[in-house]
């Protein structure tokens, strides 16, 4: 790594407590100060103006342990951060007073097939471990998308194209490896620290570092995949299929339904550029036939591409076309308990093919199956309750196009507000939100109780906070 060329630092408390980080770790602790601050504070959303006291970039457990232990003793607080897909909730809070713990260095990904398990560094991203699973004939429960961090979305719950036959990936994890408040470091299993374990599967970053997960693999070679595609002009009976066959389907299928608006640049392909579509997309676990039985109702409805298929479980990380690599975007979210005909008729009415709306994507994910059953033993987060999480994303290039496809974001999620449980997929809410809708009542009770037990002073910042209890029972962050 290049040491960059130091300029001039004020004086502050803050950055006398941030130069005692540095004189640890040298040119992997940055400040504002130096060449390298604008490079290491950007998240995966580009649209998010994150601006910490320092930036830490540690390359082990121990050097974990030494910043968080570092930051408490000189007053600082600590962010810990994988990729930043979900970095606005902790940039608007303000970090003026936060190292912010990159973990990108963390990265080693290793199978284990002796015990079925998957053994991933707290900054490694959910392709090193597709890999690594399908290696050894095996799959894991991970995301749309192969360069998201696994901490950051396993801790937060996990939908895949799996979640319906086989839940969130939280469920799934073994066992953590994580610095507490103190720097100690722990490994919480179902046997060791068993309410810390419990915790962190659902309860987010809010309980320390995690530099280290197990997780399940799952006996997966290839699943029945791929997309159907429409014009927008065509979506409305296309998404009342859709709507009334995805709560009843098996769960042997996960699938979700986007309206895709695309811009008319070079990155996009030729046969996509500028153009206004409807896609369905999902996995079928079962024969090929069972997946063809599935989807006859929606391919009844004559989609101008049907890309569904036989493919390696590997292939599935790519499967829904996320952009890598970094982007600016705006969202709002929202769960649902369904899709009557007059939620279809006013989602129509907003993003249909008659809308002017800014949004380039708006998404419905299936949920049900699996993900709507409680799993023993599961974690804070064990389930979810709804019938559909819905998403809608606008690119945010200038301030004006974020400002105005937050507003159409917004719109859709007032417009299916009566359709809402009021509950949020917190993995979906990359705006500040009231993170008690995450959680059912007493999860919420017990997850603030743990999180005050563990990180008493405050030490730690999530992007969804989870508060602290004063002994008079009053919630502080």
């Amino acid at each position: 790594m290049t040491i960059e060329r130091d300029l001039p630092c004020t004086d502050s408390d803050i950055d006398t407590a941030a130069h005692a980080l540095r004189s640890v770790l040298g040119d992997r602790v940055t400040l504002p100060c130096h060449d390298a601050y604008d490079l290491r504070r950007t998240a995966w959303n580009l649209a998010v103006d994150q601006r910490p006291a320092a930036i830490a970039l540690p390359r082990s457990a121990a050097e974990v342990a030494t910043v968080v232990r570092l930051a408490a003793e000189n007053g600082l607080k600590v962010a810990p951060q994988s990729t930043g897909h979900n970095a606005r909730p902790l940039a608007e809070r303000g970090l003026d007073d936060v190292v912010l713990l990159r973990m990108s260095e963390l990265d080693l990904t290793i199978a284990d097939p002796a015990r079925g398990i998957i053994r991933a560094q707290g900054g490694a991203l959910w392709e090193a471990a597709v890999v690594a699973a399908a290696a050894h004939g095996r799959a894991v429960l991970h995301g749309s998308s192969p360069d998201v961090g696994i901490a950051g979305y396993t801790l937060g719950g996990g939908i895949g194209w799996y979640a319906r036959k086989l839940g969130l990936a939280a469920n799934s994890v073994t066992a953590i490896e994580v610095v507490l408040a103190d720097g100690s470091l722990v490994r919480a299993d179902a046997q060791h620290d068993a309410e810390l374990f419990w915790a962190l599967r659902g309860g987010g970053g809010n309980l320390g570092v995690v530099t280290a997960l197990e997780f399940s693999t799952f006996d997966i070679q290839s699943a029945y995949a791929g997309l159907l595609m429409w014009d927008l002009a065509d979506v409305e009976p296309v998404l009342r299929e859709w709507a009334a066959w995805a709560p009843e389907a098996p769960d042997e299928v996960t699938t979700s339904f986007r309206v895709l608006r695309f811009p008319l640049i070079p990155d996009v392909p030729p046969f996509l550029a500028g153009r206004q579509v409807a896609i369905i997309d999902g996995a079928v676990l079962g024969s090929d036939a069972r997946g063809a039985e599935l989807l006859a109702g929606l391919r009844a409805l004559k989609p101008e591409l049907d890309t569904f298929t036989r493919m390696p479980a590997q292939a599935l990380d790519r499967l829904h076309l996320d952009p890598e690599g970094g982007a600016p975007a705006v969202s709002d979210t929202s769960m649902l308990a369904g899709m009557p005909d007059a939620a279809i008729d006013a989602w129509l009415a907003e993003v249909g093919p008659d809308s002017s709306t800014s949004l380039n994507v708006v998404e419905l994910r299936q949920l049900g199956g699996a993900l709507a059953r409680a799993h023993e033993g599961g974690g804070v987060l064990t389930h979810l309750d709804g019938a559909f999480a819905a998403f809608n994303l606008a690119m945010a290039p200038t301030p004006d196009m974020g400002a105005q496809g937050h507003a159409d974001a917004v719109r859709v999620t007032e417009a299916l507000a009566p359709y809402s449980t009021g509950a949020t997929y917190l993995n979906f809410a990359e705006n500040p939100t009231d993170v008690r809708t995450g959680y059912r009542p007493e999860a919420w009770r017990q997850l603030v109780g743990i999180r005050s037990a563990v990180d008493p002073h405050g030490v730690f910042l999530a992007n969804h906070a989870v508060p602290r209890l004063f002994e008079d029972g009053v919630a502080t962050s």
